[in-house]
């Protein structure tokens, strides 16, 4: 029903303005201008026959498609000399030409354009065989600021949101950002929690700074793709790197050269030299997006006690490819054997990312922040993005904090020159702070949620604003699935393909919904076919480890709001349920409160995480059944909390 009305909605607004237009009280009418304004158009097309010549179907001559959303927009017009008059049509409302002449026009489309497909028609050009008689400049849509309820989101799914993750933070998570961008509109923007919500010995600080819709968060290998991959689109949008190029025409014969002979332990019949040599010679550009270049995925340079051929820790300085620094480290990846064959397996590795901020280096002449900086972000008006904040203006309480002992896991690891502090502003990332001096392409990326969510709106439309990122082809070709049996990875980005991510992307998204998360607790989710942006992050390694023999778990990481996809799956009820959605949520909380029992560990105390991951989970259960005049779930909430 919700569907059948918001089209009905759609149609009466565009039989309400094509009545308008036809009455003279609400058409978009065509404005002068001095000069076109700078910008890189989504598309510049010129009438008659703008596809450049005169195709069979005649229909479509006359007629050119674009993407935008409702209430915003404005095209503009180069009218050539001798043009008397035309017809123009945005969705099928006709605009106000009557006294258009030759010279620059503006037209506000706003009241006419719809979510999606935008469809303009330039027709009955006077006089006819006038070439190029109306070019046609096409900008991007920006994000503006919108309703969840009027852009078809059930407000209550995100009050339920709110308090998972308020009830959370009160039982001991960190802090959580989040913003949803819909049709256009940012929708919703919340904060929740800390800037940095423990002490380095376990106990709470409850002094710190609260999170607001500013703070940046370390997005870890969110990074991947809103920093390299972005780059490396843009620069093949722009034809200046080609996916099928060979690393080594990149950055140089010594990256096969100088590989190491060395047998990775576990590996059957290891290849010799002179094949490790051949394989590194075949990678592509292609081949590290995709993850099938054959690095290992763990390339601890930094770690002087990694055995690298045992891909773990070893004796005291037994890493025969130490590095620090992004000059020794880019002679380390050279330096690097491949694991297995380019092309005939998947291996995620950071290795591949930190290779391809080198090449957007080395093709563009800059280092990969300024970059970004200079051609994406900066140009997209994105304020509270990029690497380095504590270098580029922002202070230690302008961030999320992650790590409490630096990367020590609470003392547990050590080696020489290792950070000991909590991280706050420094990326937590080990490659990418001892080995990319805090700018990579694997991580190293800080972000406030809605900045982050402003960019990956880009991916819906290929630019924002006056800004032109990225070709639809080029879209078209990173977010494919890589392969047939891997539908779950683009280049670099990850799908949703066959229900192949759920537990990031909800059950909903549709196959071709893509996105990426991050360590630290990060998720990017990108719906095109609901024009839809998902941005949740939080700072769950901002807590102490669980235990000396689960180094990479920590205790926040026990708690509902960590696990990301809760977040898309409870938005997509919102969307997608008809009527009221209020006792299916509350069927659902009580399915997560009792399903949270099943993560208790035998031996677990009160304090444990886990066990107030599930009180947080049977307290709001029985708030929200006692305001639901639901005895049922009050009496099964009140009989688990009565034994915790």
């Amino acid at each position: 029903m919700k569907k059948i009305l918001c089209s009905c909605l759609a149609l009466l607004m565009l039989l309400t303005g094509m009545a308008n237009a036809e009455g003279g009280t609400a058409t978009p009418a065509l404005v002068p201008l001095d000069a076109l304004p700078e910008a890189g158009w989504q598309y510049t097309v010129q009438f008659p026959d703008w596809k450049g010549y005169l195709d069979d179907t005649l229909a479509m001559n006359s007629m050119f498609s674009f993407r935008f959303y409702h209430g915003q927009g404005t095209i503009y017009l180069d009218v050539a000399e001798g043009v008397t008059g035309f017809n123009l049509y945005v969705n099928g409302v006709k605009c106000d030409t009557s006294g258009v002449g030759a010279g620059l026009w503006s037209v506000d489309i706003s009241a006419a354009a719809v979510d999606g497909v935008n469809t303009l028609q330039v027709t009955n050009l006077r006089p006819g065989g006038i070439e190029k008689a109306v070019t046609v400049y096409i900008a991007f849509p920006v994000v503006l600021a919108g309703d969840a309820g009027a852009e078809g989101i059930d407000p209550e799914t995100l009050r339920l949101i709110d308090d998972i993750i308020e009830s959370d933070v009160a039982h001991g998570f960190t802090s959580a950002q989040l913003a949803v961008v819909k049709n256009g509109r940012l929708v919703a923007q919340q904060s929740w929690g800390r800037v940095n919500s423990y002490n380095p010995d376990g106990s709470k600080n409850n002094d710190a700074a609260p999170v607001t819709a500013g703070t940046m968060y370390d997005l870890a290998s969110v990074t991947k793709m809103f920093a390299a991959g972005y780059a490396i689109q843009k620069l093949v949008t722009e034809g200046q790197l080609d996916l099928y190029t060979p690393v080594v025409e990149i950055l140089g014969d010594a990256f096969a050269e100088d590989t190491m002979d060395l047998a990775y332990a576990g590996v059957d019949d290891p290849p010799d030299l002179a094949t490790q040599k051949a394989w590194k010679r075949s990678i592509t550009l292609r081949d590290l997006l995709c993850h099938e270049a054959g690095f290992p995925s763990t390339p601890n340079y930094n770690d002087p006690n990694f055995d690298f051929a045992a891909q773990q820790r070893g004796l005291p300085g037994s890493n025969v490819i130490y590095a620090v620094g992004r000059e020794a480290t880019l002679k380390a990846l050279f330096k690097t054997p491949l694991m297995y064959p380019p092309h005939s397996r998947t291996l995620y590795s950071d290795a591949d990312y930190m290779l391809a901020a080198f090449i957007v280096e080395r093709v563009t002449g800059q280092r990969l922040d300024e970059y970004l900086k200079q051609n994406i972000y900066g140009p997209l008006g994105l304020e509270h993005i990029g690497f380095l904040p504590l270098e580029n203006g922002f202070a230690p309480e302008d961030c999320a904090a992650t790590e409490l002992n630096g990367n020590t896991r609470d003392n547990n690891v050590s080696f020489p020159g290792i950070r000991t502090e909590t991280l706050q502003g420094q990326v937590h990332d080990e490659r990418a702070w001892y080995c990319m001096e805090g700018v990579s392409g694997h991580a190293g990326l800080f972000a406030s949620a809605t900045d982050l969510a402003k960019l990956a709106s880009a991916m819906l439309t290929g630019g924002y604003g006056d800004c032109r990122l990225f070709s639809r082809n080029v879209m078209d070709v990173f977010t494919a699935p890589k392969a047939l049996d891997f539908g779950q990875w683009g280049l670099g980005w990850w799908r949703q393909g066959d229900q192949q991510r759920p537990w990031y992307y909800g059950t909903q998204a549709a196959p071709g919904t893509v996105g990426h998360q991050g360590w630290t607790g990060t998720l990017v989710m990108i719906d095109p076919s609901r024009e839809l942006v998902v941005v949740y992050l939080t700072n769950k390694i901002n807590s102490p480890v669980l235990s000396a023999s689960a180094l990479n778990s920590f205790a926040s990481g026990c708690f509902t709001a960590s696990t990301l996809g809760f977040v898309p799956q409870l938005l997509s009820i919102g969307m997608d349920a008809e009527g009221d959605v209020s006792a299916q949520l509350l069927d659902l909380l009580a399915d997560m409160a009792v399903e949270s029992l099943g993560k208790i560990p035998e031996d677990a105390d009160s304090d444990h995480p886990y066990v107030q991951n599930a009180v947080s989970k049977f307290e709001l259960l029985k708030a929200r059944a006692e305001a639901a005049g639901n005895d049922e779930y009050v009496a099964l909430a009140e009989e688990w909390l009565g034994k915790f």
